[in-house]
């Protein structure tokens, strides 16, 4: 078990949002999670993974100088 589990408060810290978005996440089955009795708890692996898959990368442009507006 090398993996880190995270309460809801401590993601949400991570994200920079409220609890209510990891929450919403976990509600939705968006995001990997492991209940422990009553609570809920988000391997930190899933929490990279989420990102990760969730991560936009600018598109690259062929012929080298940007265009600016004048």
């Amino acid at each position: 078990m090398a993996d880190r589990y995270l309460t809801v408060a401590q993601v949400a810290e991570l994200l920079g949002t409220t609890e209510r978005f990891p929450r919403r996440l976990i509600a939705e089955r968006r995001i990997v999670f492991v209940k422990v009795g009553r609570h809920v708890r988000i391997p930190e692996s899933a929490l990279g993974t989420f990102i990760e898959a969730h991560t936009i990368h600018p598109i690259r442009r062929s012929g080298g100088a940007l265009r600016t507006a004048a």
